[in-house]
């Protein structure tokens, strides 16, 4: 019996183990595998890193390489057309170069500058206090016309005449020897180049009359000055024979607006276009400001009728 038993249990045995034996080769066969699929795993993982790593890489190259090709410049208005015209030239003379030109005003573009938004800054008035710690050089003088409508008699106004009908203390032509109509005062809006230049050279600390209808660029105020036969505005000089209908450009002091009496200094109003920058650019953009004081680029603004540095 015992060694039925035992041999029962022999065979008990023998089987258990066998089982076990089993066991131990379908753990070994499923450790195997699931080596393999992991294995198989960490690679395919892998591959995807090193594919995600490598377009990383191509993208931050591609936009590395636009950011070295590509700025842009924002400001003044009255900066604005001559930069463009400028950057147009440039860009057909280095292929591959693009710069957008944006306007927004003076302070606007000062403000782009300080904020990264724009590589360049324009402007067309003196840094204020608060701004002197930004790069800055003058590329051009600009005379600042007095517009009013071809149809209007009036050919000449004196600085304290032009800064009386600005305060509203002249409100009719007829006071000035034009006709009896209402003067229609057109200003340019707070924070505009033009502006902060025409009260600096006229105002002589006082206010432009609140009334006077505002505009935000040269162009809308050349527009406006254009079909309104009793209206009056100031805008760069350059831009006086530059639109659709004509308009008049007056004498100050009996001096008439022209590059030679800004050039002297005879004609009273007359600003700096500068370009700005939150450091002394480099690359592309260095290169870009080094091309408008070139010979070439100093030929566009004079033939623009600015007067170059």
């Amino acid at each position: 019996m015992m060694k039925s038993v035992e041999s029962a249990e022999s065979g008990v045995l023998r089987v258990e183990l066998s089982a076990g034996a089993r066991r131990n080769r379908y753990a070994a066969s499923a450790s195997g595998r699931a080596s393999q699929n992991s294995a198989s795993l960490c690679h395919g993982a892998l591959r995807v890193t090193l594919t995600l790593a490598l377009l990383l890489s191509l993208c931050v190259l591609a936009s590395c390489g636009r950011q070295s090709a590509a700025f842009n410049v924002a400001g003044s208005t009255s900066v604005q057309p001559y930069v463009e015209i400028l950057a147009e030239d440039y860009e057909r003379a280095y292929p591959g170069a693009v710069i957008d030109v944006q306007g927004g005003g003076s302070s606007a573009g000062i403000q782009a500058v300080e904020s990264g938004t724009a590589e360049i800054g324009m402007s067309s008035r003196h840094l204020k206090e608060d701004e002197s710690h930004l790069w800055s050089i003058e590329i051009a003088k600009d005379g600042l016309a007095i517009i009013v409508n071809p149809r209007n008699p009036v050919g000449n106004l004196s600085l304290e005449q032009l800064e009386g009908i600005y305060e509203a203390r002249y409100t009719n032509w007829s006071e000035l020897g034009g006709l009896d109509a209402r003067i229609h005062v057109i200003s340019r809006e707070e924070g505009s180049g033009t502006r902060s230049a025409f009260e600096e050279m006229v105002m002589d600390g006082t206010r432009i009359d609140p009334r006077s209808i505002v505009q935000d660029s040269n162009g809308a105020v050349r527009q406006l000055v254009s079909d309104d036969p009793n209206s009056i505005g100031f805008i760069s000089l350059g831009l006086v024979d530059i639109g659709e209908k004509p308009v008049k450009a007056i004498d100050i002091n009996r001096f008439a607006p022209t590059r030679e009496n800004v050039a002297s200094g005879d004609y009273p109003l007359f600003r700096s276009f500068l370009l700005v920058a939150l450091v002394e650019p480099t690359g592309n953009a260095m290169h870009f400001i080094e091309y408008i004081r070139s010979p070439e680029g100093r030929r566009v603004l004079a033939a623009e009728g600015l007067i170059p540095e």
